[in-house]
């Protein structure tokens, strides 16, 4: 993937706009080159135009230990991440993961939103995961909206979702959650908006991608990207997700069709175990730059550190007024 205006931000990282990959361009009919999006590894962005069947999508991905006890899901040996790879498919389209397991346990992944056989649910009750060392193709479907044999329409499979472990520790991949074997899951529909640049959120137990402040992300954006989140939960908690100075459609897309669009616009929503849902905004649109709070709305759960900035930079990529003051003030967080 093309990286544009690459820089060093104040935290040692490198921060760059998202280019979208075209197939053709990466010699390949389908997306299946890792890029780097926000500083973790996604399946390139769908584009072009997917026949009417879709097209079927093949990659590998590996699972691995990690340090301080996590355990990640990656695209090549040797990168796996918490949160994993964020993967992007078309409505219609299939998705053939070949899952090799590198680690000492039992493990899976299992996705939500998409069509799968028993073979592919990803759950030991269907004899559905990986034991230590095993490799395993796991395939995901899915669909543009259609009509059901009675004449009644069924929803499509476009949304933002998600996959995890299910079998790790317990039969529900209890263990796994807790170490971090999880992602997103993206499906398209053909029309829809693509960002500049991606970030998943999992408010995972009382973490944010198993950290807490000032360990939680630090997600960056230039003025006027388009930057879109994926919020999922894990765990056993209640949570709310809330973003500071941003808003969004309460839609499928987190986006408004026109001016007249009556969608209820939020931005605080209830981010719960099991759940998932995305938006798009444009970093700093009508606020300006700084370092805004993304957090739980729970009031302890903020207070003992589920809590991130969202930090919008200039558009030459520079710090804006009092942002270093801000970040130190988050860095030294006590709850």
């Amino acid at each position: 993937m093309t990286e544009k205006h690459a820089r060093t931000s104040a935290f040692g990282r490198q921060v760059s706009r998202r280019s979208m990959l075209a197939g053709a361009a990466a010699g390949v009919a389908a997306p299946v080159v890792a890029s780097t999006v926000g500083g973790i590894p996604a399946l390139a962005a769908p584009t072009g135009t997917a026949g009417p069947q879709g097209e079927t999508r093949r990659i590998t991905m590996y699972a691995e230990e990690l340090p301080d006890g996590m355990v990640g899901y990656g695209l090549e040996p040797g990168k796996a991440t918490v949160p994993g790879p964020i993967l992007e498919i078309w409505e219609g389209d299939t998705l053939e993961i070949e899952l090799v397991n590198n680690t000492d346990h039992r493990l899976s992944i299992h996705p939500h939103g998409v069509e799968y056989d028993t073979e592919s649910d990803g759950s030991p009750l269907n004899d559905s995961f990986n034991n230590p060392g095993e490799r395993r193709t796991y395939i995901w479907r899915s669909r543009t909206p259609y009509q059901a044999k009675d004449g009644t329409w069924m929803p499509g499979s476009a949304g933002y979702w998600h996959y995890h472990d299910h079998a790790m520790g317990t039969d529900h991949g209890t263990g796994g959650l807790v170490r971090g074997l999880y992602g997103a899951l993206i499906v398209r529909r053909q029309g829809d908006v693509l960002p500049d640049r991606q970030y998943t959120i999992v408010f995972n137990g009382m973490t944010i991608n198993n950290k807490v402040a000032p360990e939680a992300p630090i997600f960056e954006a230039r003025l006027g990207e388009r930057v879109e989140f994926i919020a999922i939960g894990h765990g056993d908690y209640f949570h709310t997700f809330h973003l500071h100075a941003h808003r969004w459609a309460d839609n499928r897309t987190g986006l408004l069709s026109g001016p007249d669009d009556p969608t209820p616009v939020v931005d605080n929503k209830d981010l719960n175990p099991g759940s998932s849902f995305g938006f798009q905004v444009i970093a700093g649109e009508g606020v300006g730059p700084g370092a805004w709070m993304y957090h739980c709305h729970v009031q302890f759960h903020s207070d003992d550190g589920m809590g991130g900035i969202f930090l919008v930079l200039n558009e030459d990529g520079s710090l804006p007024p009092g942002a270093e003051e801000a970040l130190d003030r988050y860095r030294n967080h006590h709850g």
